[in-house]
């Protein structure tokens, strides 16, 4: 087996309305401002895109980039990104996977993969390490995702990435499947649709990727997995029974997602949590490549058909938030949008709404809180865009726009919310309004600190900007790595110092002395696996640097598609609206620190990066 020490910096840019393939390198400069991932990413659409296209016409750009860590064998590392500009927000998105389509991208020699045109018929790519070849996918095309893939009889080195028929029929929140694993959210499926695109295969194996400096990889490797298998939190709950572990913290806290967020906690929620599936399926790990914390699992039901168990996003939105709490059910729908290619937060976010719209009388509907009764029916009618589907394809937002109720179309930038609400955990709800694609609470997962380890007080916003600012160039720099954000849990938690000291004292100086807690929290083992790999230098600030200029530029990128300060909000259900398990009725603070958030980031008063904060970051202003 050949070896590519480092990273091969190859990427391969085709077009399929030419069918012309192209091939370039990564510089170092590149690679030591944006790492890789979602950052060079980003910055290669930036340089290509032109702001206004169309994210379903020919001109709209996919790439996908495989960071520098996969394949080394680091924990949690194999997992690559993806950005485009999305059709449901209408902004720069960016997604990440932990499918096999990766590592065997990898593999065959490359780091990155540019898509751009359109096919004048349905086709599918082939990929290996000398070679690019387009086939007819006529006889692919209204396959699902597990048919399709099986179609390419793949082995076990590698990987393809496939849509479904709520790809082909440009469902504005199709995903792309790798595997059993999703670049979910955003649409990446639509944009891959509207290009005629039915899948890229991958035949991976050809190399082994070795790291510059192997002794320095190996011992930060040691630490890496000694912190991930002493975290208690990752261990004992995504280890046991994956992210539904998030069911009990949640329904304590009122922050839980009942009924289109009508409710925050409900006394049957045990019943649909990662306990409840380990017990009642006799779960097993099913998780992403290479790793470590092993959260996904799968399980086995009562006629002995095994499924992958929902994620606590996929169990929340299709669950408790229509008012189900049967796991069956929940299973079987989560089943269906799997192999349909379409993303369940943003379906559960939206049939949430039509049940509730129907309950004021603004749209006619059999869909209701609490029964079961239509939702399987109208999850294919999304995915085939068939009589209600046409118009629930579209999204929360749009339905909104056209039907009303805005107040609780509980969306952010035109993407539906998961299931976290922000009443109870205000740091959570400033990085919900904020975030670049939307609503998805992975740009700082402030709520792991407010909700899930309880270290820092949900009701307040005291350092809660601070935060969110660590988070996001924290979490920018992991996507750009590319590695598990959960790997954080056990990286800046499990040293000696922190991990020793009491939980109480841990969230005290995290509330009252955040420089000493950031202090503390230290990022060096992913500066170390970065020059490990690379051979570039860089320190903990540096890194962090490198994750603000990532998140900048992003947010740069979606102002030159309008977004700004009045897009950086809440639905009214948040900001109105008390919660029911809240005696002091609480809502969301928002406005006291969006002004805060602005000045601390580099923003003007409409959220816009400013020419210095460009400047600061080294990005050219277009």
């Amino acid at each position: 087996m050949k070896e590519i020490i480092g990273t091969s910096n190859r990427v391969l840019e085709i077009d399929l309305s030419s069918r012309e393939v192209k091939e370039f390198s990564i510089t170092d400069k590149d690679r030591r401002m944006y790492l890789g991932g979602k950052g060079i990413g980003l910055k290669l659409l930036y340089e290509r895109l032109s702001p206004g296209t169309d994210p379903l016409g020919k001109d709209n750009i996919l790439i996908f980039m495989m960071g520098v860590l996969m394949g080394t064998g680091a924990p949690c590392s194999g997992r690559f990104a993806a950005v485009t500009k999305s059709p449901l927000t209408k902004g720069i998105v960016s997604s990440s996977c932990g499918g096999p389509f990766g590592m065997a991208y990898k593999t065959a020699g490359y780091d990155g993969l540019i898509i751009t045109g359109k096919s004048d018929k349905p086709i599918y790519i082939v990929i290996n390490s000398n070679e690019v070849t387009f086939e007819d996918a006529s006889g692919l095309w209204g396959k699902d995702t597990h048919e399709t893939q099986d179609a390419f009889n793949l082995g076990g080195k590698d990987g393809a990435l496939v849509i479904g028929p709520a790809g082909e029929n440009r469902v504005l929140y199709a995903n792309i499947v790798s595997g059993h694993r999703y670049l979910g959210r955003c649409g990446f499926g639509a944009v891959m649709g509207a290009k005629n695109l039915k899948a890229i295969v991958v035949y991976g194996g050809e190399y082994k990727i070795v790291p510059k400096d192997i002794n320095t990889f190996n011992k930060a490797r040691k630490t890496a997995l000694k912190y991930i298998n002493s975290s208690r939190f990752l261990t004992q709950q995504y280890r046991k029974y994956g992210t539904a572990s998030h069911f009990k913290y949640c329904n304590k806290t009122g922050t839980l997602s009942v009924m289109n967020f009508k409710q925050s906690s409900h006394e049957r929620a045990h019943e649909v949590s990662g306990e409840a599936m380990s017990e009642k399926y006799k779960t097993k790990h099913s998780s992403c490549m290479a790793c470590a914390i092993q959260c996904g699992h799968k399980g086995t039901d009562k006629n002995g058909t095994v499924h992958q168990m929902p994620e606590f996003q996929s169990a929340a939105l299709l669950g408790p938030n229509l008012g189900i709490f049967d796991t069956d059910l929940i299973i079987k729908w989560n089943d269906l949008c799997g192999r349909m290619g379409i993303d369940t937060i943003s379906a559960g976010t939206t049939l949430a709404y039509i049940m509730e719209a129907g309950e004021k009388g603004l749209i006619k509907t059999d869909l209701t809180f609490g029964s079961p009764a239509g939702v399987y029916e109208a999850l294919e009618d999304i995915a085939f865009r068939r009589g209600r589907g046409v118009e629930l394809a579209n999204g929360t937002y749009w339905l909104s726009e056209k039907y009303g109720g805005k107040e609780f179309a509980l969306h952010v930038k035109g993407m539906e919310m998961t299931s976290y609400d922000p009443r109870g955990a205000v740091g959570q709800a400033l990085s919900f309004a904020t975030n670049n694609r939307g609503g998805h609470h992975l740009s700082a997962f402030l709520v792991a600190q407010e909700v899930l380890l309880g270290l820092l007080n949900p009701d307040t916003t005291r350092a809660k900007v601070q935060y969110v600012l660590f988070f996001e160039a924290l979490f920018s720099a992991a996507n750009s790595l590319v590695t598990c954000l959960f790997t954080a849990y056990a990286y800046i938690l499990e040293k000696p110092l922190i991990r020793f000291i009491p939980d109480k004292v841990v969230g005290f100086v995290m509330q009252n002395m955040r420089w000493l807690a950031m202090k503390l929290m230290d990022v060096g083992l992913y500066n170390k696996f970065f020059e490990s790999v690379t051979g570039i230098k860089m320190s903990h600030k540096e890194l962090m640097k490198a994750g603000d200029r990532v998140y900048v530029l992003e947010r740069y990128m979606n102002t030159r598609e309008g977004v700004s300060r009045k897009d950086d909000t809440l639905p009214d259900r948040f900001l109105k609206e008390g919660r029911a398990s809240d005696p002091e009725k609480r809502v969301v603070p928002l406005e006291k620190m969006l002004n805060k958030y602005y000045k601390a980031r580099g923003y003007d008063g409409n959220g816009i990066p400013t020419v210095e904060t460009l400047r600061k970051y080294n990005i050219e202003k277009a």
